[in-house]
């Protein structure tokens, strides 16, 4: 199975009160924030993981990337599986997220249909281009990468690792290597982010 994809934050950050607002359990650390949300997102990975063996089109539709965030958040998040529907600095406008997810999962789908790129640059892509449309009030991140993974075990491929293999035990190197591949990414280089998502 493949690793954990989530980039632990500090312990030691407050919760804002944004966060707050958002969130269903009352909590106190955001320590313990990411204990709970470590794992739901392991529960739902593993659900995704035989859903994806057992039918490996349906990791590609619209119904299982919600469900798959549902999964991931519900009892932590509000709104878990349900598109945002407040604007935010990044991302598509609310009234539109569900046409570009459509849009990002159709040309997925084409993509490994018509062996448009190898099945690991295919997945890097699919999680670029999630993360571009933000669809989720929280979790982006998280939701995209486990999507990326569930494309390549779809295709038996070998797992990709999210600088887990070089980078272990090394959170905020880790974070900030992603930031600057997914930046890069922004900008049209999907190299930093594929040898990222390697690594």
């Amino acid at each position: 199975m493949p690793p954990q994809t989530g980039f632990a934050q500090s312990g030691h950050l407050p919760i804002s009160e944004l966060e707050r607002s958002r969130l269903i359990p009352s909590l106190s650390a955001r320590e313990q924030l990411e204990e709970i949300e470590r794992m739901s997102i392991h529960a739902a990975r593993v659900w995704a993981m035989r859903a994806a063996a057992s039918d490996e089109e349906q990791a590609l539709t619209e119904q299982f990337s919600r469900e798959l965030h549902r999964r991931m958040f519900a009892g932590i998040w509000r709104g878990a599986g349900r598109y945002r529907t407040v604007a935010q600095d990044t991302g598509w406008d609310p009234e539109r997220i569900a046409e570009g997810m459509r849009m990002v999962l159709d040309d997925a789908e084409g993509w490994m249909r018509f062996a448009t790129y190898p099945v690991h640059e295919a997945a890097v892509r699919l999680h670029h281009r999630i993360r571009c449309v933000r669809p989720w009030s929280d979790g982006n991140g998280n939701h995209a990468r486990l999507m990326a993974d569930v494309l390549v075990a779809s295709r038996r491929e070998e797992p990709l690792t999210w600088g887990l293999r070089t980078l272990a035990g090394q959170a905020p190197k880790a974070r900030q290597r992603y930031r600057d591949a997914t930046h890069a990414a922004e900008r049209g280089d999907m190299g930093p982010l594929l040898e990222f998502a390697r690594s």
